[in-house]
């Protein structure tokens, strides 16, 4: 689309205070962003008429530039108006004080890289060897860990990334439909010029404040105050239906998506009443955002959390999406593909699959030993009877674990650094976007250490060949 983007150099900035440093950060990342790969997936979102879009390098890179920062949309395009090594990374030609694109156009950048982009991206981000791609040798490729016939590592995990919505409550999420409908009604009666009905909002308001600020609520006065609430939304929800079949009153297209989700609240929590349960399939959890389904992780901070379930796998440190959505799943189910991908990319199966407990049934596990493959965990059956071998099985495990940590620690950095303990996107496309580009970063952050580490021992060598050849001069 815009191949003049790509190809620059620092010499081609025109910057009026001098020249770019390179060896700033923004600028050896700019050489990292596979930007031929997202230009390809990018020219998919639009068709060949219409209004020239903004640059895949100024969309995918603003994106890039917010999770790195952790920044509002507001404040993204205040910093790359403020920063030369920002827009040298976005592709600008020389520096400026007006930023190309608005806060809101990011919204839509995010929206035009869909998930299947995103993992597209991804699995471009990650450095290739093609050296020893066909044919492992025994003894592994860059792994101490093989097999014959397999080598390397894959490390699996899933993680849920919460979304920005409040701990839902029953009765906070009934008196939001309540407020809702009750705007709604007001609305409608404007427009078709209609006299509003008696509908008994103090009453509702009141009922949801005492409830609310009580300190102490016991399950009896919960259920009297879900019992009222229900009643006053199927009473506002029959005014609606009213005024829709007897004067002809039509619902814009926001109006009736929210009509809908309120219903489908409005039964699942009468049916949680009447059963006098908690749970219900796909419980809606926010008005907002009601594609958000509840996951059970049993953490220790939080049982529950409300967000995407995100399921990825790692070699050499670098992360993969496997799956990613809203529902519940069970990351088991993934394994296979995953370690097929493995296998498609490389050549050869792994040597080892690093996981927790989920994934040791017992048909991965039989697969994996016919394929060879040794997973995480003790092996079933009984254990040996051999001491040697009963502790040289248990060091094995120990340290199988302590690998496996590689991949908590990672989500660990996605969450405390690149924004992945609160999404604050309120779409699923957007969200998704969100998610990939925090691990993209990830990637990216990885790569660059790798440069660095590999600059430190260029130089630790090269000093320590001066270090030598000074002692022959000095012995001669």
């Amino acid at each position: 689309m815009y191949p003049q983007y790509h190809q620059m150099t620092l010499d081609d900035y025109d910057f009026p205070f001098g020249k770019l440093d390179p060896e700033n950060e923004w600028v050896k990342l700019a050489a990292l962003v596979p930007w031929d790969v997202a230009e390809e997936e990018y020219a998919k979102q639009f068709v060949n008429n219409g209004h020239p879009a903004h640059p895949v390098r100024i969309a995918l890179g603003a994106l890039i530039i917010k999770q790195k920062l952790k920044c509002s949309d507001e404040w993204t395009v205040r910093h790359v108006s403020e920063n030369p090594y920002l827009q040298f990374f976005l592709g600008m030609k020389s520096f400026t004080s007006k930023c190309s694109f608005g806060a809101s156009t990011m919204v839509e950048f995010r929206k035009r890289f869909p998930p299947k982009a995103i993992a597209a991206i991804l699995a471009a981000s990650v450095p290739r060897d093609d050296d020893h791609k066909q044919d492992p040798p025994s003894g592994g490729v860059g792994s101490a860990y093989s097999t014959p016939g397999n080598s390397g590592t894959i490390l699996m995990d899933a993680t849920c990334c919460p979304a920005d919505v409040a701990f839902p409550q029953d009765f906070q999420l009934l008196n939001d439909a309540c407020e809702h409908l009750e705007h709604m009604v007001d609305e409608l009666c404007t427009s078709a010029k209609l006299k509003r009905p008696r509908m008994r909002r103090k009453c509702a308001r009141r009922d949801y404040l005492n409830l609310s600020k009580s300190k102490k609520r016991s399950a009896k006065k919960i259920r009297t105050g879900v019992r009222k609430q229900l009643q006053y939304i199927i009473r506002d929800i029959g005014f609606i239906a009213d005024m829709i079949q007897n004067n002809g009153v039509k619902l814009s297209k926001k109006q009736a998506n929210l009509l809908n989700t309120i219903t489908t609240l409005y039964e699942q929590q009468l049916y949680m009443y009447e059963n006098h349960t908690h749970s219900v399939e796909d419980r809606i959890v926010s008005l907002s955002q009601p594609w958000i389904r509840p996951i059970v992780r049993g953490k220790a901070h939080a049982n529950t959390e409300f967000g995407a379930k995100l399921h990825i796998s790692m070699v050499d440190g670098y992360a993969k999406i496997e799956r990613l959505s809203f529902d519940a799943f069970n990351e088991a189910t993934d394994f296979f593909a995953a370690v097929e991908g493995y296998r498609k990319e490389h050549g050869f199966y792994p040597a080892r699959v690093l996981a927790d407990k989920i994934y040791r049934n017992r048909e991965i596990m039989v697969w994996c030993k016919g394929r060879n493959i040794q997973m995480t965990g003790p092996v079933l059956g009984r254990p040996p009877k051999n001491q040697d071998k009963r502790r040289e099985a248990r060091r094995q495990e120990y340290q199988d674990i302590c690998d496996r940590n590689i991949v908590e620690g990672e989500f660990g950095v996605g969450k405390r650094s690149y924004g992945l303990n609160r999404i604050m996107a309120h779409l699923p496309e957007t969200s998704f976007c969100v998610i990939g580009i925090a691990l993209l970063c990830m990637n990216l952050a990885k790569s660059l250490r790798r440069l660095l580490r590999t600059f430190i021992q260029m130089w630790v060598y090269l000093l320590d060949l001066n270090q030598n050849e000074n002692f022959w001069v000095v012995a001669e």
